[in-house]
């Protein structure tokens, strides 16, 4: 019987807590604090309403993103990090520090 990984290996845990293709980008966008739903939106290229409200229930399912609705007229609903979300962000800056270096490897090896 194959041994469930997730939960028991932190790189399989870490894994699937980010395995969706706009995780990491959208953890970024949260890192900088509260983010409404439309708002996020507009930063994310090219996706649709219905991606980025299955991706955001999804972080939420796994406890990394909170949703807090406020009773105004219009609804207004915002997404941020929780504390195990907030806990990510030395990680998002070595994924910046590394994607910047590999573009610059790829711009160097381009010349």
């Amino acid at each position: 019987m194959e041994r469930d990984l997730f939960e028991n290996c932190p790189y399989a845990t870490a894994q699937r807590l980010i395995q969706g293709k706009w995780a990491i980008l959208i953890l970024h966008h949260l890192s900088g604090g509260p983010v409404r739903f439309n708002e996020l939106l507009r930063r994310m290229p090219k996706m649709t309403h219905a991606t980025l409200s299955n991706q955001l229930k999804t972080l939420e399912e796994e406890g990394l993103i909170r949703r807090t609705v406020y009773n105004d007229i219009p609804p207004k609903v915002e997404y941020s990090l929780t504390d195990i979300g907030l806990r990510f962000e030395p990680v998002l800056q070595s994924i910046q520090k590394f994607g910047d270096e590999y573009i610059d490897y790829m711009n160097q090896k381009k010349k």
